[in-house]
């Protein structure tokens, strides 16, 4: 909760003293920062223009003479917000003093001290608020500042497409959904039986750590509700730049429908692989890998127990205990298969069984990619297991960047709000991909690389000459601080 400013907060707060000396705290140090970091994701976004490119999505309807705040630096510092933990635009009545936001969106500080304010609560309010009874901004009172839903969208493929210094042969784009849960009243919210609560369902794309695209539904849509129109968006826009990288469309089961398979199936380089859910009619055609792999795990347990048998005194629990040593069987095959009614053509469908003391495990998945191509063992592990991994993508935009902070009334104010939550995620991890790719924080998530690199208390000391940012000398990563500073130097300034 955050405190109202009536509160009453002593001037001195004492607490246990140290070896007699007394132990002081307050809030006095006017000129000392906890997020000193920033200027790293500053320099970055000043010399990629990422967020000034934002600001070139929206239209500002405002009067020229009265503008205190720029669209660019509303956006910036609302997006360094996230990025430094402070979800809520409430925060900003606080931060709107910090010099290191004040310095990190460019405003211009000298010696005198004069008060250097940001913009506060209500006025970022109006820049991501989208009031659905507001037919034309140009002419609005209040919310005269308006997005291009569109030019967001093809930003994000952008930022992306420039990320790589040449084409790449292959990429891969992971499809998945993932739950908003809200609290309110907010358009086009559904209770979803599968999340146990009233949420949205976002669609995001991937491609490895690369966000694609962020896009929000209702949770009362078909977990494949506009996947196809984002994939042939997508694809369309990375083709006009690179018109020869293969692509592969991944994504678990809900994403194995006839039109985004016969789609993928129509395009030169394009394949797929799909979870698919088990059926009678699957389990049937794999009952002879089921088989072989039941006898060849009774096969291992047998030799364990002739083993034991030699050591040991007969006993009926030697089977059981061999268990412990030896591992499940695993057989993959490829079965021709296609659905009764669903399905247009039949298709290469791999199985993998898993036999164990648990039993019998069964798992599909549907590909356009040949046997001669990718052998049935590869395509499971190699080709489908890796997606996985972006379920720590999804972790990192709703525990670290509050992708889930969707509270705005309106459907289009909470989009605006999780793309502002991508952007800081492309932010982070440029960061992450290019300038600490050789450090301990290579594989950090967004919330530890803030919490090591970002969040670094200093003071701060203006003179007419300087502005002197001191971080403590026991900082214990200044020497990775000092590598991406380094690394950020080398980098030309735009224009």
């Amino acid at each position: 909760m955050t405190p109202n400013k009536t509160d009453c907060i002593l001037e001195q707060l004492k607490f246990e003293p140290v070896k007699s000396c007394p132990v002081v705290v307050n809030f006095n140090g006017e000129t000392v920062t906890s997020d000193a970091g920033l200027t790293l994701i500053a320099e970055l976004d000043r010399k990629r223009e990422i967020t000034s490119r934002l600001a070139q999505c929206f239209k500002d309807y405002r009067e020229p003479s009265r503008i205190e705040h720029s669209v660019s630096n509303l956006i910036a510092q609302r997006v360094y917000g996230l990025i430094m933990g402070y979800e809520d635009i409430n925060d900003h009545e606080a931060l709107r003093y910090d010099l290191i936001f004040a310095l990190a969106v460019g405003k211009v500080i000298n010696s005198e001290k004069e008060s250097i304010t940001l913009a506060g609560k209500s006025t970022l309010n109006r820049l991501e608020h989208c009031p659905e009874n507001i037919s034309s901004r140009a002419e609005s009172r209040y919310h005269r500042i308006e997005h291009d839903a569109s030019a967001i969208e093809t930003l994000l493929v952008e930022i992306f497409l420039e990320s790589y210094s040449k084409p790449p042969r292959q990429i891969i784009l992971d499809l998945d959904v993932t739950d908003d849960l809200v609290y309110g009243h907010q358009e086009e919210v559904f209770f979803n039986p599968y999340y146990r609560g009233y949420c949205y369902a976002p669609l995001y794309i991937f491609c490895g750590k690369h966000l694609l695209a962020a896009k929000l539904r209702a949770s009362n849509v078909d977990p494949a509700s506009e996947a196809l129109s984002e994939l042939q968006r997508i694809i369309k826009h990375i083709r006009s730049r690179w018109d020869k990288v293969k692509i592969l469309v991944r994504g678990d089961s809900a994403y194995s429908r006839e039109n985004i398979m016969s789609w993928c199936e129509s395009q030169t380089g394009v394949d797929y692989v799909f979870g698919l859910a088990q059926n009678s009619r699957l389990l049937q055609l794999s009952q002879s890998i089921q088989y072989r792999a039941s006898q060849e795990y009774s096969q291992k347990i047998q030799t364990v127990v002739e083993f034991f048998e030699t050591l040991l005194a007969p006993s009926p629990d030697l089977e059981k205990q061999a268990t412990a040593f030896v591992d499940n069987s695993v057989w993959y095959s490829s079965l021709d298969y296609k659905t009764k009614d669903s399905w247009s053509r039949n298709r290469r469908v791999v199985s993998k069984v898993e036999y164990g003391e648990a039993g019998i495990k069964t798992r599909f998945v549907v590909t356009s990619l040949p046997t001669k191509l990718v052998p049935p063992g590869r395509l499971y592990s190699q080709k489908y297991c890796p997606r996985g991994e972006m379920e720590n993508r999804l972790k990192e935009q709703k525990l670290d960047l509050n992708s889930d902070r969707t509270s705005t009334h309106t459907f289009a104010g909470n989009q605006l709000r999780l793309w502002f939550s991508s952007v800081a995620y492309i932010l982070m991890n440029a960061l992450r991909e290019q300038y600490l790719a050789k450090t301990e924080l290579q594989n950090a998530t967004v919330g530890t690389i803030r919490l090591k690199l970002l969040k670094l208390g200093a003071t701060i000391t203006v003179t007419s000459r300087k502005i002197l940012i001191s971080i403590s000398s026991s900082c214990p990563y200044k020497e990775i601080f000092a590598l991406v500073y380094n690394y950020l130097s080398l980098l030309p300034y735009p224009g």
